[in-house]
């Protein structure tokens, strides 16, 4: 259920990777709440079928490759024509991959860098000069509990994960001048299609079950809303309290 309603009426908000798993759940929940999304993902087909369920009147996809500065700024540009402005930019679109230092193989390090690292702070450096113009804009960084925590065999994920948490408090304290919010947002176990396939155990994880998309998406909700005009450099982290301690030791 939502808290509340209309709570980003007529905020356009950007979402990478938004045509599946939690960025089709940000784009449901935030055009119910009165925003005009922006669809970016390279699934075309899935991206543009989003745009019909949710309303073609209050979003518009947009195929983008994240690696491709280019792109991005094509993005920008199609989102003002479209729209007239940008509020928020959700950096939504990432890859996940695992191996030690050792096992990870270079392709692995590149590949996984680009998309889930270079491909934020390419969308930062394209979106800053049109969220500058608006009063209350928010950036909203998705990472990990990889990204606040050391986690085993995730050297690569981990390593990208760690710098969006990085970019993103650096970033808080070079815009906050401008009044543009940078917050970091890192799930825990989630159940999307990107880790349908994992094999893990939840034991480690107090509340006992995976997150549903959408507990992720209202905390976007929060951080896209003018309810968060005070919060900036944050890291939010949602994972049923996975990393408050350690939940698979019992000495009593």
């Amino acid at each position: 259920m939502l808290f509340g309603s209309q709570r980003v009426l007529d905020k356009v908000i950007l979402i990478t990777g938004a045509a599946s798993g939690m960025g089709a759940s940000h784009v449901r929940i935030l055009t119910s709440q009165g925003a005009m999304v922006v669809v970016a993902d390279i699934d075309e087909r899935a991206g543009k079928a989003l745009c019909e369920e949710v309303g073609e009147d209050r979003s518009l996809f947009v195929a983008l490759d994240v690696t491709d500065y280019k792109g991005w700024e094509a993005a920008i540009d199609a989102t003002v024509r479209r729209f007239g402005k940008l509020d928020v930019l959700i950096n939504n679109a990432g890859i996940f991959s695992s191996g030690s230092v050792e096992t990870a193989s270079l392709a692995d390090w590149d590949k996984t860098l680009a998309i889930d690292l270079t491909g934020t702070f390419y969308g930062m450096k394209a979106a800053i000069p049109e969220l500058r113009k608006n009063p209350t804009s928010s950036i909203i960084n998705i990472s990990s509990i990889a990204g606040v925590t050391g986690f085993k065999n995730r050297a690569v994920y981990s390593a990208a994960k760690w710098g969006i948490q990085g970019l993103t408090k650096t970033s808080a304290l070079d815009f906050g001048f401008e009044k543009i919010r940078v917050n970091s947002i890192h799930p825990g176990s989630v159940e999307t299609p990107l880790t349908a396939d994992l094999d893990r155990g939840l034991g480690q994880v107090p509340l006992g079950r995976a997150a549903q998309v959408e507990e992720v998406s209202h905390l976007v909700v929060y951080l896209a809303s003018d309810e968060s005009t005070f919060t900036t450099g944050a890291s939010f982290v949602i994972d049923g309290g996975e990393t408050a301690g350690n939940n698979l030791r019992d000495d009593q």
